[in-house]
């Protein structure tokens, strides 16, 4: 039976919607008294300026709640030294709720390199240093010093990513589930929307927040699991199994007390507490009742545990492919994974919304600008978003590097034509500095709109990790003639001049519809339309879960074809990736060769980075493949950790850059490639070093002239 969820939009309202609609959600507590309020029912924390915009987590999250007639008052960017700053709205009456922001504050304060960033593109003026490192944590930890006893609950992608034990790149650590650390009470994972909502209304009817466990989308840590649990033991390999895998009933047992401190692979450490702190510290959830949830629920895997993760990386790659395989929310079962003496309980995934309820959210009465307290003050986020219009959310690639998926889910959640076309209009009339140009109409992908499977049935069974890897399913509709007509009608609204597709598109499904290429190509692209090949050889692509580079060059035929056709003067921009799981030296050559081949040349390159919960992640800490069966005899995964061949494989990626011959030229000699050292059109790098601008005297291969210099990829657009 398919799961049925209530109506987003169908819940009786709070008594306190006779206040009406905030202009903007308040930060202040004049704000509060501006509106009538005396408390606020929820108060939003956040890591980010607050936008009011759809594109803003907090602020989709602060306008559906107050949509249900509750008082939402936002905390953004507090100063988190001291628990002051969380004090000015006054106790909540309901609960905090906590988010890093639009991103892991992790992956906006750091490099690939692990180097401090000089900005922050969702602060004021881009300044750096609004927010701290592990947002959630630290944001917890101040809200319980400020009014101890109110319920937390965490969210955004940075609790998202970490529900679970995990690899953390920045310390090179294996850290537990951020439940444990920042003592929530509770985690929203993914798009959150009908988890919060019902959540909220609960809580407002005087129940007790360590007795709601039945919400889809749901985490949080109890002290023993149920007595009617049916639980698959999953928590070692194979062929360190006595025995097949049982079906444990009853297996109510607590997991044995173990040091939280454990050596890892190639000396990694796991998480260490603070000097005098307590490893088995009570959690505010973990004297809570064993879990009570529906029958569905109680059926549940076992993970290896968290010493087991780090103690083993196997079983962290075993973790790591059981997790993904239970993301579907049509199938997916409850995941358990012991904490020392408690356990970390994840319910299956929320479910997609539907149509008239994504409509719904991103309808609600959005100011569209940040709040007037910023002044002039420019937040780069929402410069690069004001005029761009997300048509749907999720992504069914299932790219092993990607976070996408594992936060907004695999299947489809599309807006209707009229709802797009309403918010161009809106964009047109009420957003400051329009000048006719929609900058995007897209999403986490640009042509994944009302794509999904041919069958509910098989939809419903289906424990693929993508729908077009390693070739596009024959379930899957991937007709794109509506969003054709998508485009044409938005084009067609009276003061739009243009409108652009920016967001990531997937080429290999571009393909499968001409039309849809043509239509593109012919009126959507400005000048440079970028791709992501992310690489040329089979063995990264592999651990990609990407196309081959075949692919790409059907594409590009058909984007020669249409540009010729339209008269215009117009660049396909691919960007890869370097120093991803699986990529040898021999590979980067490869690659090199090949954009010096087709006249590339890169300004700016991007290195693989490690985020939490990415199956590339668990390859890259295990050095693993979790994409297949786990053993002890699973082929190695050949893993580019040091700095010195991440400098090199960057240095493939910019042949061209005479800073990086020396290092180009040790490395060919070592790779037995000196036929690619010389200064002739079939070398790679020329045998003596030059300096100065181009011109006489320099060797051909710096000069590419008539070829388009190419872009750095810069930031790719973070979506909620």
């Amino acid at each position: 039976m398919t799961p049925q969820a209530p109506d987003l939009f169908g819940y009786p309202r709070f008594w306190a919607e006779c206040f009406g609609t905030a202009p903007f959600l308040p930060t202040s507590r004049a704000e509060m008294d501006a509106l009538g309020w005396d408390s606020c029912d929820v108060i939003i924390v956040t890591g980010d300026a607050y936008v009011d915009h759809p594109s803003f987590g907090m602020a989709v999250i602060g306008r559906l709640l107050e949509a249900q007639g509750f008082r939402v008052g936002i905390i953004a960017q507090p100063d988190w030294r001291s628990p002051s700053a969380f004090e000015v709205l006054g106790k909540p009456n309901l609960y905090f709720g906590i988010a890093a922001g639009n991103m892991d504050s992790m992956v906006n304060h750091y490099t690939a390199d692990r180097k401090r960033r000089n900005d922050d593109a969702y602060s004021p003026d881009g300044a750096a240093g609004q927010r701290p490192d592990r947002s959630v944590i630290v944001y917890s930890q101040r809200c319980r010093e400020a009014f101890p006893g109110v319920p937390l609950v965490v969210g955004s992608i940075e609790a998202s990513l970490r529900r679970l034990a995990h690899y953390d790149y920045w310390n090179d650590q294996i850290r537990r589930s951020v439940l444990i650390d920042s003592q929530a009470d509770l985690l929203l994972f993914g798009n959150a929307e009908r988890a919060i909502v019902e959540l909220t209304h609960r809580l407002s009817l005087g129940e007790p927040i360590d007795s709601i466990r039945d919400l889809r989308g749901t985490a949080f840590v109890v002290s023993r699991l149920p007595e009617n649990i049916d639980l698959v033991d999953e928590s070692m390999l194979p062929e360190d199994r006595p025995s097949p895998v049982k079906l444990m009933v009853n297996a109510a047992a607590r997991p044995e007390g173990r040091e939280n401190v454990a050596s890892g692979k190639n000396g990694v450490k796991t998480w260490a507490p603070r000097e005098g702190e307590d490893q088995q510290t009570s959690h505010p959830a973990a004297t809570s009742s064993p879990v009570a949830s529906p029958k569905q629920f109680l059926n549940a895997i076992q993970l290896p545990s968290f010493e087991q993760v780090v103690s083993d990386s196997k079983l962290y790659a075993q973790a790591s492919r059981i997790l993904h395989r239970e993301t579907n929310p049509m199938n997916a079962r409850a995941l358990v994974q012991a904490h020392g003496s408690r356990w970390i309980w994840l319910n299956p995934p929320p479910l997609p919304l539907t149509t008239p309820e994504i409509d719904g959210v991103f309808e609600l009465p959005f100011q569209r600008v940040p709040h007037p307290s910023y002044g002039d003050a420019r937040i780069p986020a929402y410069e690069m978003i004001r005029f761009s219009v997300n048509i749907m959310r999720g992504c069914f690639g299932g790219c092993s590097f990607c976070s996408i998926t594992e936060h907004e889910g695999r299947l489809i959640q599309s807006r209707s034509e009229e709802s797009i076309l309403n918010e161009i209009e809106q964009i047109r009339d009420k957003t400051p500095g329009f000048t006719g140009v929609i900058s995007d109409l897209g999403g986490p992908t640009a042509n994944m709109w009302r794509l999904a499977c041919k069958s509910k049935e098989i939809e419903s069974n289906c424990r693929r990790l993508s729908c077009v890897y390693p070739g596009i399913c024959k379930n899957l509709n991937t007709d794109q003639t509506p969003l054709i007509s998508l485009y044409r009608k938005a084009r067609a609204i009276p003061g739009v001049k243009k409108v652009l597709i920016a967001s990531g598109l997937r080429y290999d499904l571009a393909v499968e519809t001409p039309e849809y290429v043509n239509e593109l190509v012919s009126h959507h692209v400005g000048g440079y339309l970028k791709i992501a090949p992310e690489h040329t050889e089979t063995g990264p692509l592999s651990k990609m879960m990407k196309p081959g580079i075949g692919t790409y060059d059907r594409f590009k035929a058909m984007f020669d074809e249409a540009t010729a056709k339209s008269g215009k003067e117009q660049y396909l921009i691919p960007y890869f990736i370097a120093g991803h799981p699986g990529t040898t030296d021999e590979d980067m050559l490869n690659l090199a060769l090949w954009l010096k081949a087709n006249g590339f040349r890169a300004d700016q390159v991007q290195n693989f980075y490690p985020t939490p919960m990415a199956t590339a992640t668990a390859m890259y800490y295990s050095e693993s493949d979790p994409l297949h069966r786990i053993d002890r005899d699973s082929e190695a995964v050949s893993i580019v950790r040091h700095g010195s061949q991440r400098r090199l494989h960057k240095a493939f990626l910019r042949y061209h850059d005479p800073d990086n011959w020396p290092m180009l030229r040790r490395a060919l000699r070592r790779m037995n490639r000196t036929d690619l050292i010389g200064n002739t059109r079939q070398h790679l790098v020329p045998r003596t070093q030059f300096s100065g601008p181009p011109g006489k005297g320099r060797p051909f291969l710096t000069q590419h002239q008539g070829l388009p210099k190419v872009p750095g990829p810069g930031k790719r657009k973070k979506r909620r």
